[in-house]
């Protein structure tokens, strides 16, 4: 990484260094702000009433009854807020015709899914408003749910929406034929010696935050101020102000402690909505919080897809041409980005991989299920998902262990930087030293060798072994190529150093932490290019009053876009202080030297002036160059030129009984390279909680929705997450390639672990299950489904289960 001349050279480094996080004391000793937590004078409480019906006609409704129960104030149905609720913002039109039917917060003449919301009850309690919800009286005429994604698109199916006329939303397609990235996926075929052709199912899944989302909302005259466990407060404040229209100057957004989100919270929910306008109608602070059951029926789920791909080759394994298709379910409406998700995987399905001929087509279809937005990965993990998976059945089709095909097909560390055949520029990256450190971290010669011998005396536990080689596309960013697809906003952050009499320093971000660790990460960003103490750092995030402009946290954003922003205002900070140093100092500019919190002259270490001085040197402005502003305050935007490609190694082993078909992870070993570590303490946290969401998808979870159109996951009962009984220790380590696009040589972590773990545990559980005939098991592998794939073959079916 090629380091500046106003990087100062500490003498212990914060960038590096596992520091425990700041964030912690607070949380630990229950001094935390969740908006669950907070009464406000006067605050009313609501209850929301869902259908129970996945489609249906709205025939009448009736919320007078409920205001006879006890302690309850107000209640209103979708036909109350008709003319003023508008509907819910999609900020991604992925093409010019794409269908959006509208997405009213509450129903107002119809129901599309099972969960819907169709009245609100306001109420003195949380408990009153609950129970009232039970004297509402609503006639529902059925209509016939739409659940499958292929069904949905045929001639004469019901339709979620008759105003549509359709069910299909949009389709999307990427050819590199036509764009000029690479050839023509149709010569591949018909040159090809080997044709393989996979569909996989990538299910539904609930992001299962650890906090609920919840809502206080808090009118004042033409003003609102909301309280929320969101993700994105200044493109809340946004969408809100454009959806209700209230002036956004006039909206104020907090997100005080956030419990988790991974992407669960990136959308503008019904509830915010429903929140405001009810506090508005009465002028009085109202809260909402959902239950758990509500969570995991309304607030949207992510995936959901089928996945068509066919996969040409040489007989050498050399890698001719990739085509893909997608069924992507939308759900019964569009939030803020679901068209986008899956759009986005179709940069990431080459993977790591020279495939110099590829098609993507995506086809968004509606279905009567809660809709589908962004969960941890965001359309990456499915393509991963996709293309690893390919390479382990090409593997197996050509009789080649399947790490020498994808050595085969790689980029080496000698071709980068590397445009793909998707036209993404990989800046850098070295898959072949990250794949030999995890090949000795799992030990994985052993592994192949216990297979072996288990293979040979039939054991009934089989091991499996599973592969991994990702790379992912980070940042969200750059404004420009967003714009180029249809994004409803750009990719820059802002930050803003503010400089006290004393030498402390304020640093104003926009990004908006929810479990990260950022205000850890940025205090020793700023520490150590700043050269102060790591305790003199104070972050100030979460509320678009004191941090007014920002783009929030998703798309592992945060350090490569958030804390290079950081890194640009602290060099502004630092060159305004340069010139105080050389006007004290009596010396020349370009002579000074800066390091470890000081200015020296070159050649006379004897002198200096540390930043603290100059700090108040500057407040009190007795002494400043001639028309300098007595301030130090800088702010930053920055908007990358490029995404960021952090890159991995993930090797699973599993052992399988073949008698009950339960699947257990003996190894996992990972190595990931994402750059710079900053803290590699936060890095681990990253990487096991990701690894945690991508073996649970493997193995666990899954939305499940019956022949009518009912969840039948919707507690954590039947919803099943894996616990930490239900994982290994992970064996972890990491490979240092900077990036070469910004300048702390960054390139993300946080989705890392979910997007490679998955294909790593499902190749792993198809290894073990070969010897019997089985290519396939739709995810989640759970023990049923295992045993079933087994007896399958003794019975003649096809191998995928």
């Amino acid at each position: 990484m090629t380091t500046t001349q106003d990087t100062p050279a500490t003498t212990t480094r914060e960038i590096g260094a596992s520091r425990p996080r700041k964030e912690d004391r607070h949380l630990v000793t229950g001094r935390t702000t969740w908006v669950d937590n907070m009464t406000l004078p006067g605050m009313l409480h609501l209850a929301i009433l869902r259908s129970p019906m996945a489609h249906a006609k709205i025939t009448a409704i009736d919320v007078s009854p409920a205001l006879q129960a006890p302690g309850v104030v107000a209640a209103y149905s979708g036909r109350d807020f008709a003319e003023t609720q508008g509907d819910l913002p999609c900020a991604w039109p992925v093409t010019p015709d794409m269908v959006n039917p509208g997405a009213p917060s509450l129903a107002v003449d119809q129901v599309n899914f099972a969960g819907d919301a169709v009245a609100v009850v306001v109420g003195r309690t949380r408990a009153e408003a609950v129970d009232a919800l039970e004297e509402i009286e609503v006639d529902y005429e059925p209509l016939a749910p739409v659940l499958d994604l292929e069904a949905a698109r045929a001639e004469g199916a019901d339709l979620v929406h008759d105003s549509a006329g359709t069910n299909s939303c949009f389709t999307w397609t990427l050819d590199s034929a036509e764009a000029g990235s690479g050839g023509s996926v149709d010569d591949a075929a018909r040159d090809a010696e080997v044709t393989l052709t996979r569909r996989f199912v990538q299910q539904r899944l609930s992001p299962g935050f650890m906090e609920p989302r919840s809502v206080v909302v808090q009118p004042a005259e033409d003003a609102v101020t909301m309280w929320s466990s969101t993700q994105i407060p200044h493109i809340l404040r946004t969408m809100l102000g454009l959806t209700l229209g209230i002036p956004e100057h006039k909206v104020r957004i907090i997100a005080p402690d956030v419990g988790g989100g991974f992407g669960g919270k990136i959308t503008i929910t019904p509830e915010e909505v429903i929140a405001t306008l009810v506090a508005r109608r009465l002028a009085r602070p109202v809260k909402y919080t959902e239950t758990r059951s509500e969570s995991l029926a309304a607030a949207h789920h992510g995936r959901g897809q089928i996945q068509d791909l066919t996969i040409t080759a040489t007989r050498a394994g050399e890698i001719t041409g990739l085509d893909v298709h997608l069924l992507a379910d939308m759900g019964a409406y569009l939030r803020l980005l679901t068209p986008g998700v899956p759009v986005l995987g179709a940069f990431m399905f080459p993977g790591i991989y020279r495939i110099p001929a590829y098609r993507f087509t995506c086809e968004g279809v509606f279905t009567t299920k809660v809709p589908t937005d962004a969960y941890r990965g965001a359309g990456r993990p499915e393509a991963t998902f996709g293309i690893e998976r390919m390479m382990d059945e090409l593997a197996a089709e050509l009789d080649m262990d399947p790490m020498e095909l994808r050595r085969k097909n790689w980029i080496t560390h000698d071709q980068f930087p590397f445009t793909t055949v998707a036209g993404l520029t990989y800046d850098s990256g070295n898959y072949e030293a990250a794949t030999e450190r995890a090949l000795e971290l799992a030990g994985w010669e052993e592994l192949k060798a216990e297979q072996a011998r288990r293979r040979e005396s039939k054991d009934p536990v089989q091991i499996g072994l599973g592969i991994s080689t990702f790379t992912e596309m980070c940042g969200l960013a750059p404004s420009r190529v967003l714009g180029s697809l249809d994004f409803g906003a750009g990719g820059w952050e802002s930050a803003s150093v503010r400089v006290l009499p004393t030498g402390k320093v304020e640093v104003v971000t926009g990004i908006s932490p929810h479990g990260q660790g950022h205000v850890t990460g940025f205090s020793q960003i700023v520490a150590d290019r700043l050269g102060v103490p790591f305790e003199d750092v104070e972050i100030i995030h979460g509320d678009t009053q004191s941090s007014p402009k920002g783009l929030d946290t998703y798309g592992s954003r945060s350090l490569t876009v958030g804390g290079v922003a950081v890194v640009n205002a602290v060099d502004k900070v630092i060159a305004k202080a340069r010139q105080v140093a050389a006007h004290l100092m009596e010396a020349n500019e370009d002579d000074l030297e800066y390091a470890e919190g000081a200015f020296t002259v070159a050649g006379a270490p004897g002198t200096s002036v540390a930043f603290g001085d100059i700090a108040f040197a500057v407040f009190a402005a007795h002494n400043l160059p001639d028309g300098m502003e007595p301030t130090l305050n800088s702010e930053a935007t920055y908007d990358p030129a490029n995404f960021s490609f952090p890159h991995g190694t993930h090797l699973c082993a599993v052992e399988v009984d073949t008698e009950t078909g339960f699947v257990g992870i003996r190894t996992y070993a990972c190595v990931d390279d994402i750059g710079t570590p900053i803290n590699p303490m936060l890095i681990e946290g990253q990487v096991h909680g990701g690894l945690a969401q991508g073996i649970g998808q493997a193995l666990f979870e899954e939305a499940v929705y019956d022949d009518d159109g009912n969840l039948v996951t919707g507690t954590f009962v039947d919803y099943t997450l894996p616990s930490a009984s239900d994982l290994p220790s992970f064996a972890t380590d990491r490979t240092v390639t900077p990036s070469t696009d910004n300048p702390l040589g960054v390139k993300g972590v946080g989705e890392a672990g979910t997007i490679a773990s998955t294909p790593a545990v499902v190749n792993a559980v198809v290894d073990a299950l070969r010897p019997f005939g089985v290519n396939d098991i739709t995810m989640p592998c759970t023990p049923e489904r295992v045993w079933r794939a087994i007896h399958a073959q003794s019975t003649g079916s096809e191998g995928e289960v």
